[in-house]
């Protein structure tokens, strides 16, 4: 038996090529909020909910650190799933695509934390690909 229990998703780390632009997309796109701004490592923490989504810019201390370069050849996460309401594909789709974003997945229906619910996926300037969720059936 564990001595803890997990209680939700805290954050995760997404390294980006260009930190302003992905500011922006976080916060246009994604419905995040700056919540914390670290100049001195390159990273800044947007809100999401309950969750935080770190931003490392690449070319700053965190990000040279670790030195592989973003890009879809050199990944080591798959996704990262952000639990929304509402859930409306059509709006959701049309906003997407106003942002700029060119291939939008079709809806479907995906297990998550809370269950089977619709969910989209779609890619930030990084190509980090975002899992859009709706609340389960």
């Amino acid at each position: 038996m564990l001595p803890f229990h997990i209680q939700h998703l805290d954050h995760v780390v997404v390294r980006v090529s260009d930190l302003e632009r992905s500011i922006r997309f976080y916060q246009d796109v994604v419905g995040c909020t700056v919540d914390r701004v670290r100049d001195d490592l390159g990273l800044v923490h947007m809100r999401a909910g309950t969750a935080l989504v770190d931003l490392v810019d690449i070319e700053g201390k965190l990000g040279k650190e670790n030195a592989a370069p973003t890009g879809t050849h050199n990944q080591n996460m798959d996704h990262f799933c952000l639990r929304i309401e509402p859930f409306d594909e059509e709006a959701l789709k049309t906003h997407l695509v106003a942002a700029g974003i060119k291939e939008v997945g079709p809806a479907e229906n995906r297990y998550g934390a809370e269950g089977t619910g619709p969910s989209i996926y779609f890619l930030d300037p990084d190509g980090n690909k975002i899992e859009f969720k709706g609340p389960s059936e």
